[in-house]
């Protein structure tokens, strides 16, 4: 069972891949704790957790704010990521199970149904894609590293992306599948090195209005009610 830690942490995760929260935004506790009806002590562990992928930054004295990095670091990043994703396309080439093949077109086909009906859902949607071709790998700690440079990259997007350009290609994730199931390793890994790339040059520095916190979480807060502190 997911902990209430973990739900506020997965909400303000999403909350922030969303671009509901900006980087750079300040994330007070009590707020936090406002918000999702919790304790600051379950606020203050949840953002904890965040700053260990990337996502949030603790200042001492100061508090928690949303990450806000450098495009020159934003540029390391995907360097990172890609190098990291091919590796995931080599350890699955060839060896997808039907259950596992069955559960990436079933992604592919909710990407494809959220595709130019809502930008919001799109964007989970294709990080969502990365996470699970990282999980089905069964490499913990590669598993871990994926989702930390996706949930790092999506942040980036956030950021400096112009509008759409964190919503990754259908078409190219298909693409990505089929090399996956015909055991085709170099071409997956050419097809999602490509892939990222082309989503890392669409990077465009552009303001984001600001929020009240407890406005930007209300949505998030009602999906993990009922949850105990």
């Amino acid at each position: 069972m997911v902990s209430r830690t973990e739900a506020v942490q997965e909400a303000l995760r999403q909350a922030i891949i969303e671009q509901r929260l900006q980087p750079g935004a300040k994330l007070p506790e009590d707020a936090i704790g406002d918000a999702f009806g919790t304790s600051r002590t379950i606020a203050r562990e949840a953002l904890g957790r965040l700053a260990v992928e990337g996502l949030v930054e603790l200042k001492p004295n100061r508090g928690a704010y949303v990450a806000n990095p450098s495009l020159d670091e934003g540029r390391d990043v995907f360097v990172v990521r890609r190098g990291l994703e091919r590796i995931v396309t080599e350890c699955l080439a060839g060896r997808l199970k039907p259950d596992e093949i069955a559960r990436l077109r079933d992604h592919l086909a909710r990407e494809q149904a959220a595709s130019g009906q809502s930008e919001v859902e799109s964007i989970r949607l294709a990080g969502e894609f990365h996470l699970l071709l990282a999980r089905l790998t069964g490499n913990q700690v590669l598993i871990r590293y994926v989702t930390e440079v996706v949930s790092r990259c999506s942040l980036i997007l956030a950021m400096y992306g112009r509008p759409h350009s964190s919503d990754c290609g259908v078409s190219e994730h298909g693409e990505i599948v089929e090399a996956l199931i015909a055991g085709n390793a170099s071409g997956a890994a050419d097809l999602i090195d490509r892939h990222l790339a082309a989503v890392a040059s669409r990077a465009l520095l552009q303001e984001k209005v600001e929020r009240d916190i407890r406005d930007v979480l209300a949505p998030y807060a009602a999906r993990i009610k009922g949850l105990s502190s």
